[in-house]
């Protein structure tokens, strides 16, 4: 028996504002054949049979806890200490959305502070707002700090070739409708010393990424010094657990460090959510999008928190509003602000290392095989290019065989680079995982 909420008397409203007689008409585009109750739908099912039908389709999936993986490209398994989830699922976090009233929300209001804090320590910068949806709109939303910082005067925006590809369309996508030319990414051979010399008066942004989508390390104070004598703003894109081991690029002159934290205790879960890293200098701070949490003292001089600089996001006052955004990924920040309470200073350095010489083994190992060979000789962190004697996506099928998801397919997403293979490395790899993948390669080479 299903219950329909809405009146005679509604429905004939309903009719007459849209200019329609009947329900019938409303629905005479719907071939009748496909009309309830002629659905073609299965006969009912008890809740205990569907649960164990869709737990049967869910193991179909591949997944991380069964298989080897060495599959990364901007999403990396880590592991999570299970204090992550535990604190996740209190009450008063799992169900708060944004904390307007600070006198019922000083829990959440700290816990986004504290995340904040950890995010300027890791970046090297001055002020963190309370995130972003992923790593790909904050890139975004950086593009558009800058625009609004040189008040449309300029115009231009240079990605790096080498930022994820995903990242990229995004801003381009964000920009579509706006009188802005983006480029610096037609060719996968501009490197940061082709950036530099492509800046020019018109330019309002550089953006680069650290390490790049091709696991490089790349030093960017030439390209910082550029830029900024350009009077252009430098906005780099960062692995947040790379940081743990690498200069922070505030030290080599960034004005916006974003990036995705999925990295810092947030499980793969199928693509998402994730929480994306939105940090830059104070001098920019009233430019910047999505919420901001600000410590202060009450009437009585007891330490408080509170949405701050709260007069510019659209939900107070819209025309100072900088972007769309007036949300953010609450619950993920406070997951990254909790894996780093953990970890702490030291232990992030610990895994951030456990990834680099992991890595560089399995480069050593693979690179070896006949067949195969290391793309590039630059520095790297947890991820490496492989040149392959095979497509990549025959080499991954048959290491579905093996129990291994293999590396990311660049071809897919740079031309140039068929039959090259993204290998991911990371703590949760072990050797013999790593020598398994490494004989498995072998042995797919000569199918």
């Amino acid at each position: 028996m299903a219950y329909l909420p809405h009146t005679d008397a509604e429905r004939r409203q309903m009719l007459g504002a849209i200019g329609v007689p009947t329900l019938e008409e409303l629905f005479a585009d719907v071939p009748q054949a496909h009309r309830f109750p002629d659905l073609d739908l299965p006969e009912a099912v008890s809740e205990l049979e569907i649960m164990a039908e869709l737990q049967a389709m869910s193991e179909a999936n591949v997944d991380t806890q069964h298989f080897a993986c060495f599959l990364g490209a901007g999403a990396y398994h880590h592991f999570i200490p299970s204090v992550v989830d535990h604190i996740l699922r209190r009450n008063e976090f799992y169900t708060a959305y944004t904390p307007y009233q600070p006198e019922i929300s000083q829990g959440t209001l700290q816990a986004t502070f504290e995340y904040q804090s950890l995010m300027c320590h890791l970046t090297g910068m001055d002020v963190s707002n309370a995130s972003h949806y992923d790593g790909a709109t904050a890139l975004a939303e950086a593009v558009i700090l800058a625009l609004n910082h040189h008040r449309g005067k300029r115009r231009e925006i240079l990605l790096s070739p080498a930022i994820h590809p995903h990242y990229r369309e995004v801003v381009r996508t964000y920009m579509q409708g706006m009188e802005v030319s983006i480029g610096g990414d037609e060719s996968l051979g501009r490197g940061p010393a082709d950036l530099a010399r492509s800046v020019g008066e018109a330019t309002a942004l550089v953006a680069v990424q650290y390490p790049d989508f091709l696991g490089r390390i790349e030093d960017f104070r030439g390209l910082a010094d550029a830029v900024h004598a350009a009077g252009a703003l430098l906005c780099v894109v960062a692995n947040p657990l790379a940081l743990g081991m690498l200069v922070p690029p505030g030290e080599f002159g960034a004005d916006v460090v974003v990036g995705d934290g999925q990295p810092l205790g947030i499980p793969l879960s199928f693509g998402g959510p994730y929480v994306g890293i939105f940090t830059t200098k104070n001098e920019y701070v009233r430019k910047m999008a999505g919420r901001l949490v600000g410590e202060t003292v009450d009437s009585r001089g007891q330490r408080g928190y509170v949405l701050t600089l709260t007069p510019r996001e659209q939900h107070i006052r819209r025309e100072k509003a900088t972007s769309n955004i007036c949300t953010n990924q609450g619950l993920m920040a406070l997951a990254t602000a909790v894996y780093l309470s953990q970890m702490g200073k030291a232990g992030l350095r610990r895994v951030a290392e456990l990834c680099y010489h992991k890595a560089h083994y399995a480069a050593g190992q693979v690179g070896g095989i006949p067949g195969y060979r290391l793309w590039s000789e630059a520095p790297f962190f947890h991820e490496f290019v492989v040149a392959c004697p095979r497509p990549v996506a025959e080499i991954n099928e048959h290491l579905l065989e093996y129990e291994i998801l293999g590396g990311f397919d660049l071809g897919t997403v740079y031309p140039e680079l068929r039959d090259h293979m993204l290998v991911a490395v990371t703590e949760m790899n072990s050797k013999d995982e790593i020598d398994d993948l490494a004989a498995a390669l072998k042995e797919v080479a000569h199918v």
